[in-house]
């Protein structure tokens, strides 16, 4: 692929190159100009001054959407090293040009916390959107829900299920904020784990004498992420409402998700790179450091449990992919030497999901082009209620785009990557298929290896209420209430 010479960077031709949607996958030129694509189709002819990118060989496709990230996020006593600016610098350098990161309250305080979050994003340099944590319950939550949905494009919000003392909701608690999510057209999500199970996992296993890496998986098996998947499925059932559970990473969980879906119940399933390609051998490492860079929530699953992700994302079952993003040095996981229960949750993957994603699914042959660009960018953008502007390479679309060469390799490493964080767990992994170039608001910022940011350049984009997910739900209600036969009345 070769660039030739421009006069003017906010004027772009990508010639030559196979163009991949959700749907199909087509030869084509793109021409981008102010940000926008404006026109896709053969053999485009465009005036001098315009940048011409030969991508003859290559796919075009939609940048990747990432729909589940921690930047610069206070947790177990740490904050995450990466902040808004290292890490979407990350992600664009992997091909991702839009994630949603996950907004925290301030002592249970929705709208403080959604201030804090936009401002810790004055930095950022591509776009993104926030999913709002809920850890408590009262009329104050309800009422800064309706706020953040109305005046702040919030449409989605996420409700703990584990972390017990700290971010864990109650059953009572996750049904109120099931009701109020289903009232503004927003999206509940759930972290999907029985958390009093897990606290008393945590509590014989350290009894035991279990205090590594190893006791972190061992404290919080997949029959607890299952049960709490169930638990969610059936209250979202009871209220009618869609639900969102994130990061799944085990059979048990899976298996709910999938018997929810084939009943017609709107269940959304998000994997995340990390569970769909690791196991959790290096969990039991004898080095301390390297242990504890898998340790995340819930953990990464004994072997067999990502090949059951990775049929289950080829067959419809699970729907994108994510990261969960949650980077922590090698000095703050230290914090947990010798007590598991203190090692910060969290591993990298924003720019290493596109890669790995491709090297798992397309190079094996489980999935096509066109359905990795639905994982990774497409079934984000629809879910979220900001498709076709993001996820799409079509007229009108924003110009977020990459152009991934399927026949040059790339190696993963600590040293190369460009997250602030000193280990990366998919270490000297080489990947057959590589982004070449990333385009985000329509400025080339991935080429030659090299990154060309601009702190500040970022956009908060909302996201409106009522998305794809919510279609029919009034009717399901109505044809509900109809098969009732009640009240009986008496005399």
């Amino acid at each position: 692929m070769c660039l030739a010479e421009t006069d003017d960077s906010s004027k772009i031709l990508i010639r030559g190159g196979t163009v991949v949607n959700a749907d199909r996958q087509f030869h084509a030129d793109v021409y981008i100009e102010d940000g926008i694509i404006k026109l896709v189709a053969p053999d485009l002819k465009v005036p001098d001054g315009v940048r011409v990118v030969d991508a003859t060989g290559t796919y075009v496709m939609p940048g990747g959407i990432d729909p589940h990230t921690h930047l610069a996020m206070p947790f177990m006593g740490q904050e995450t090293c990466d902040d808004f600016f290292s890490g979407q610098a990350a992600a664009l350098a992997g091909g991702t040009t839009m994630h949603i990161d996950f907004a925290l309250p301030i002592g249970g305080d929705l709208l403080k916390g959604f201030e804090s979050y936009r401002r810790k994003a004055e930095s950022s340099c591509m776009d993104y959107g926030f999913h709002m944590a809920v850890t408590t319950w009262n009329d104050k939550v309800a009422q800064d829900m309706e706020t953040l949905v109305k005046e702040h494009g919030i449409n989605s919000f996420k409700f703990f299920m584990a972390y017990k003392g700290s971010l864990m909701v109650t059953d009572e608690q996750l049904l109120q904020g099931f009701k109020t999510c289903k009232s503004l057209g927003a999206v509940p999500q759930v972290h999907a784990e029985n958390g009093d199970a897990v606290a008393e996992g945590q509590s014989r296993i350290y009894d035991l004498g279990i205090t590594g890496p190893e006791g972190h998986a061992l404290s919080r098996p997949s029959l607890l992420e299952g049960e709490a998947t169930a638990r969610a499925i059936r209250l979202a059932k009871f209220v009618n409402t869609p639900l969102y559970v994130v990061h799944v990473m085990s059979i048990d969980a899976l298996e709910e998700i999938a018997r929810a879906r084939q009943a017609g119940q709107r269940v959304i399933g998000e994997p995340v790179a990390s569970g769909l390609v690791l196991d959790d051998s290096k969990l039991w490492d004898p080095d301390f450091r390297v242990a504890a860079q898998y340790v995340m929530s819930p953990p990464i699953r004994p072997a067999g449990h990502n090949a059951a992700l990775q049929a289950a994302l080829s067959s419809g079952f699970l729907q994108l992919v994510g990261t969960d993003h949650c980077p922590f040095n090698s000095s703050q996981k230290a914090a947990g030497r010798g007590d598991f229960r203190k090692i910060p949750n969290g591993v990298n993957g924003i720019e290493e999901r596109m890669h790995i994603v491709w090297d798992a699914m397309v190079n094996s042959g489980k999935i096509s082009p066109s359905d990795y660009v639905r994982i990774t960018s497409t079934a984000c953008a629809q879910i979220f209620n900001i498709y076709p502007r993001k996820g799409a390479v079509l007229p009108g679309s924003d110009a977020d785009l990459i152009i991934l060469n399927p026949n040059k390799t790339t190696t993963i490493s600590a040293k190369a990557h460009h997250s602030n964080i000193d280990t990366n767990i998919y270490e000297g992994w080489q990947i057959k298929g590589n982004i070449e170039v990333t385009i985000s608001q329509g400025r080339i910022v991935w080429e030659n290896e090299r990154l060309n940011v601009a702190r500040g350049a970022g956009r908060y984009v909302k996201m409106a209420p009522f998305g794809q997910l919510f279609d029919g739900i009034v009717k399901a209600d109505i044809a509900y209430l109809s098969s009732l036969k009640a009240p009986v009345y008496r005399k």
